[in-house]
């Protein structure tokens, strides 16, 4: 009797929860890299709204386990949208009112969707002298908080659930691949940089980490400067920011992680963000220069979709000088010996990492909820 094969089937889910995790891996060769070189990239766009679907619903669940989240009080928390998203998801989940605190940024789009998810959107008219506009949206977050008795704040610049919630992406990384020598991750809050690798450290001591930042941002050391780029990079210091877990840094800018994105698009049909394209630069270089036979892994925190008016936008790019073709993309990048040697304005990488802000900076930081 012949018995038919088919394909594995796709998860059934009672509830949109169920769907976050157990996201693929795609080999990405050439272009980015020789033949028979390559990386394997995790694609997070997977997730119904990206990465931070997974910190989104484990610190709400936690907050609820501690007694911190009462049954149908408020979350109020800032994002750039990619947290919005998730927290929407968590707020559906287990049942409270989410408001996200963000600013003139935010992409149209993704403000419509926060809100048909039935979050309220909260956007600030003024950037912080100092923080930019996540310390504005944060002063934001505290007045908001202020105002609303009962009301919780995920914090997700310093709770260490953030970092928590990658253990299971660690887990499906070593299900997938087996070995991973290298991790690729971008560097905004610090989550998912610190959670995957410390976890991943668990099985392969040895594992290097490579941060990808944007120029512009100061978590690393550089002075603050206009940014371009969302869901990477920071004008504040964050404490889940693991600095003693990375062997090196890299600062990407706007019009190279834009064209790393399109090149993706083209050439493996997966793409996504700003924090996407940086990170595939680096994992391509690092494909390129480490010994054969590493086996590299990087993070894709996003998918393309909500940047289809900004990075996939010929005209926007235009506007921004992203696409001028007479200045060609670096094969490699410059190198600095210390963070604060000078203001980096292109890919630039840096193995000497330490954290930069000082403790009574990050006390006044930490305070701030």
């Amino acid at each position: 009797m012949h018995i038919p094969s088919y394909a594995p089937a796709p998860t059934s889910a009672r509830g949109p929860s169920a769907l976050v995790g157990h996201t693929p891996v795609l080999w990405i060769g050439e272009p980015f890299a020789d033949a028979g070189r390559g990386f394997w990239a995790k694609l997070e766009g997977a997730n119904p709204g990206g990465i931070k679907d997974r910190p989104a619903l484990h610190m709400v669940a936690r907050a609820r386990e501690r007694g911190d989240l009462a049954d149908g009080a408020a979350v109020i928390e800032s994002s750039s949208g990619t947290l919005g998203l998730g927290l929407a998801l968590a707020g559906i989940t287990f049942g409270h009112p989410v408001t996200v605190v963000t600013d003139p940024g935010l992409e149209p789009g993704i403000r419509r969707a926060l809100s048909a998810y039935g979050a309220c959107v909260d956007v600030v008219a003024c950037a912080h002298p100092v923080g930019g506009w996540q310390q504005a949206r944060r002063e934001r977050v505290a007045e908001l908080l202020a105002d609303s008795p009962g009301a919780w704040c995920p914090d997700q610049y310093n709770n260490p659930d953030n970092t928590a919630s990658y253990a299971p992406l660690a887990a499906e990384l070593i299900a997938q691949l087996g070995r991973i020598d290298v991790l690729v991750a971008s560097v905004g809050t610090g989550g998912h940089s610190a959670g995957i690798s410390t976890a991943l450290r668990r099985t392969f001591p040895d594992l290097a980490l490579i941060g990808v930042d944007s120029t512009g941002s100061t978590i690393f050391g550089q002075p603050a400067g206009q940014r371009l780029m969302r869901g990477l990079g920071s004008s504040i210091h964050p404490a889940n920011v693991a600095y003693e877990a990375f062997t090196e840094v890299h600062w990407v800018a706007p019009a190279e992680a834009v064209r790393a994105c399109r090149s993706l698009a083209r050439h493996h049909y997966a793409s996504g963000g700003w924090s996407v394209g940086a990170a595939a630069m680096v994992a391509a270089w690092t494909a390129r220069t480490y010994p054969a036979g590493t086996r590299i892994a990087a993070i894709f925190p996003d998918g393309p979709h909500r940047y289809l008016d900004t990075i996939y936008n010929d005209g926007w790019c235009h506007d921004n000088r992203l696409l001028d073709t007479a200045v060609p993309l670096p094969e490699e990048p410059d190198e600095i010996t210390d963070p604060d040697e000078r203001t980096v304005t292109s890919w630039t990488r840096c193995t000497s990492v330490a954290d930069p802000a000082p403790a009574a900076a990050r006390a006044v930081l930490a305070g701030v909820r």
